[in-house]
C-alpha cells in the first residue's frame, strides 16, 4: 500500500507538512508507524523543522549520516544557512549516485532551483516514478519560469493518477491563480471570458476551507487565502486573512510581503509612508523599502523574492530612465 494514499499511515503527516502546519509534524506520534515508514516520517519532521527556521539543529542531526537522504536535508539546511556553494555540490553529487531516491530528487530539486538552477532542478525532478511531492514542485518550477502551459499539463496528468489528493488540489490552485482573463476585441467593444476570474474562485475555495478549518488552518493557507481574495478584488477581506495569519505569526514574511501588496493596491500606504518618505518621492522601490513593515521584511528575510523583485524593478527604471534627460530652452 502507498503510505501516502488515504489509507496509508504517512497520509496525516503528510497532509499537515503541505497544508504548512509545521508544529503539528514536528509534535506528530510516530511510535506506531511501521519501520518501512520511520524514515519518511523523520524527513517529514526534519523538513517542517527547516521550513520553521531551526536549520542549524537540524543540520547538526543529520551530520555524518551516510543515508542519501538526509545527506540532501542537511544540503538544504546549509543551503537556507547561507552556505549555497557547499549545499549545491553536495546536491550534485547525489544526483549523480542517488537519482532514483525521492528525497534526493525532491530536496535536490528545491537546493537547485533556489540557486537559480532551474533546468538542473527540472532534469532530477523528472526522474520521480509517482512522487506528488515531486510534482507540485515541478509545476511550482514551471510558474516561476513564467510556463502556465507546462504547469498546467502537468497538473492534468498527475489529475489523472491521483484525482483526490491535496497536493494535486494545491497544485492545481497555483495555477489558476496565473490564468489571465483573455479580453477579446470586435471594433470599439470588449468582452471578458471569465476563465480568470472562475480559476480565481476555485483556487479561493479550496484555500478557505483549508484555512478556516481549525484542523488545517495554518499561516500558509491564510496568506494562500489572502491572494485569492486579492485576485478576486476582494481587498477587506484579503486583509481579514492577512491579520488572521500575523495572529498566528508576526514575523512571517510572506504575510508581510503580501501585506505590502494589499497597502499598495488599496492605497492605503500613506500612514507607513508618511515619516519616511517625501509623498512627492515616485521611486517605488524607495517608497516601499523606507515604510516600517518594509524593513521588517527586510531584516526578517532579506533575499524574499518580493525585494528582489522590487530591486531589480527598480534599477530597470534607473536604466530606463538614463536614456531620457529634461530638455531646457535657451
Amino acid at each position: 500500500m502507498d503510505p501516502y494514499s488515504t489509507e496509508g499511515e504517512l497520509i496525516n503527516i503528510h497532509n499537515h507538512f503541505h497544508q504548512g502546519q509545521y508544529q503539528e509534524v514536528i509534535d506528530f506520534d510516530t511510535s506506531s508507524f511501521s519501520p518501512d515508514n520511520a524514515l519518511p516520517a523523520r524527513i517529514l519532521v526534519l523538513r517542517a523543522r527547516l521550513a520553521l527556521g531551526q536549520a542549524e539543529d537540524v543540520l547538526d542531526d543529520v551530520k555524518g549520516d551516510s543515508q542519501p537522504e538526509l545527506q540532501a536535508l542537511g544540503a538544504l539546511a546549509e543551503f537556507n544557512l547561507g552556505k549555497a556553494d557547499s549545499a549545491v555540490e553536495t546536491i550534485e553529487k547525489l544526483a549523480s549516485s542517488a537519482a532514483d531516491n525521492t528525497t534526493v530528487q525532491v530536496i535536490g530539486g528545491t537546493v537547485l532551483q533556489a540557486a537559480g538552477k532551474s533546468e538542473e532542478a527540472l532534469a532530477l525532478l523528472t526522474q520521480h516514478q509517482g512522487s506528488l511531492d515531486a510534482v507540485s514542485l515541478i509545476v511550482q518550477i514551471h510558474l516561476q519560469q513564467n510556463r502556465t502551459d507546462l504547469a498546467l499539463k502537468e497538473v492534468s496528468a498527475a489529475r489523472r493518477w491521483a484525482q483526490d489528493s491535496l497536493l494535486v488540489n494545491l497544485a492545481e490552485s497555483w495555477v489558476g491563480l496565473r490564468v489571465v482573463s483573455v479580453l477579446h476585441v470586435w471594433g470599439s467593444t470588449f468582452t471578458e471570458k471569465m476563465q480568470g476570474g472562475e480559476k480565481y474562485q476555485q483556487a479561493f475555495y479550496v484555500f478557505e476551507e483549508l484555512a478556516q478549518a481549525p484542523s488545517t488552518s495554518s499561516v500558509r493557507s491564510l496568506v494562500s487565502q489572502a491572494v485569492c481574495e486579492l485576485h478576486l478584488g476582494r481587498t477587506e477581506e484579503a486583509q481579514a486573512a492577512l491579520e488572521q495569519a500575523l495572529e498566528k505569526d508576526a514575523n512571517n514574511a510572506d504575510a508581510i510581503a503580501n501585506l505590502l501588496v494589499l497597502n499598495v493596491i488599496s492605497g492605503n500606504q500613506s500612514d507607513e509612508f508618511a515619516q519616511s518618505v517625501p509623498l512627492s518621492d515616485s521611486n517605488l522601490e524607495t517608497r516601499l523599502i523606507l515604510t516600517c513593515t518594509a524593513r521588517k521584511l527586510r531584516g526578517i528575510k532579506p533575499n524574499h523574492q518580493f525585494l528582489a523583485d522590487l530591486e531589480e524593478k527598480s534599477a530597470l527604471f534607473d536604466k530606463a530612465a538614463t536614456k531620457y534627460s529634461p530638455k531646457v530652452s535657451a
